[in-house]
């Protein structure tokens, strides 16, 4: 999608794409552009009647099925942009790595690795495997054209890993630690192997269309800030550079990371995912203003009564201030039992609200007059 194509000094027209980059790409834009982590999910009716008859990894590995998924939430919804139905685990199972979904438990890795002898045996050259999910993506790319951004995604390397290590989620991340710790070239190697694969993952997505990559880093925010610098910084700023240079913004998203947040700022990511426990002015404070930031309503707010709902979507609005780079969305994912009604009245509200927060020394003109640039 060409988003970013502009006639200076003629009247600037923005899409739901092209909203949406500009943000990623802290330029002017009449409003911040909303989407939601996990807006394709359980609490829809939709999603939940193709769930009666397909597994989650079915419906990933079909392109027609992962398709219709993300368009009908995004298109349901009204947001400025589709992210591609997927799950963050499917690198693993081309890389020789098997898991399934279990009911209540969530992911199970069936033979977790914990030595360097299972991770020498990890495949490299079986990303082509991975390739059902760009054929998703060039569905809804087409489908959208301008209208709206869509957005690839892969799990980080540190996420990846623990996962991998553990079996599973964790409370406490002790294989995952006991390796870094114990047993550094292990983790290492391990790491090495997991960006071979994710920047051709991510290749494919962007190839098919997607204009935004999200790096989901769900469980760093277990990492103490040295922990972080030591094992994981190093390793994330090379996955991060290596998307970019496909030509597309990277945002970098995270759980409980209020301490890490200067810290993953090196990463060099375009934007910064915020979750709710931090707020958004004193999140970007930390960050500094050459980065842009997403996020970050708790989405258990979503549960909340309107006049609460309006509340707390202005105090977001009101906190970035109307500076360039704010990405309205939740603090992490949609939860199943969440109103779909609130969550389309937040997108009105945003909508509605956003103008009163617009700073008009950096105002885009949609009408008549030059786009104001920054300086």
């Amino acid at each position: 999608m060409s988003v970013l194509i502009e006639n200076p000094g003629a009247p600037l027209e923005l899409t739901g794409g092209s909203r949406f980059v500009r943000a990623c790409l802290r330029r002017p834009v009449d409003r911040p552009p909303v989407w939601f982590l996990r807006q394709a999910g359980r609490y829809m009716a939709e999603y939940r009647e193709v769930r009666k008859h397909h597994t989650l990894v079915e419906i990933c590995k079909r392109p027609e099925l992962a398709a219709e998924v993300t368009i009908t939430a995004a298109e349901k919804l009204d947001v400025d942009a589709a992210i591609i139905f997927a799950d963050l685990l499917l690198p693993l199972e081309p890389m020789g790595l098997d898991f399934e979904f279990v009911a209540g438990e969530g992911p199970l890795v069936h033979h977790p690795l914990r030595t360097l002898e299972q991770i020498e045996k990890l495949r490299t050259d079986r990303t082509s495997q991975l390739e059902y999910v760009a054929a998703a993506i060039g569905k809804v790319a087409g489908h959208f054209g301008e209208s709206k951004g869509v957005i690839g995604f892969c799990g980080s390397p540190f996420t990846l890993a623990s996962y991998m290590i553990e079996g599973g989620s964790s409370r406490n991340y002790v294989f995952t630690k006991q390796m870094m710790y114990s047993e550094p070239y292990a983790w290492q190697k391990l790491l090495d192997k997991l960006v071979s694969v994710l920047v051709p993952y991510c290749k494919q997505q962007v190839d098919a269309g997607a204009d935004v990559i999200q790096i989901f880093d769900s469980w760093v925010g277990s990492l103490s800030v040295e922990d972080y610098r030591d094992y994981v910084l190093p390793v994330t700023k090379r996955l991060v550079r290596a998307v970019q240079e496909l030509g597309v913004p990277v945002i970098y998203f995270g759980v409980e990371t209020a301490s890490l947040l200067p810290s993953m700022r090196e990463t060099g990511a375009d934007v910064i995912g915020l979750d709710w426990r931090t707020p958004l002015a004193e999140g970007w404070q930390a960050l500094g203003d050459s980065c842009a930031v997403q996020g970050n309503l708790d989405p258990i707010t979503l549960f909340a009564p309107e006049p609460i709902l309006e509340m707390r979507v202005r105090q977001v609005l009101e906190q970035a201030d109307g500076r360039p780079g704010h990405i309205f969305n939740l603090g992490h994912g949609i939860v199943p039992g969440t109103p779909v009604e609130n969550v389309q009245t937040v997108v009105k509200m945003v909508k509605a609200l956003s103008p009163r927060f617009t700073r008009k020394d950096l105002q885009v003109q949609t009408g008549n007059g030059p786009e104001v640039t920054l300086g």
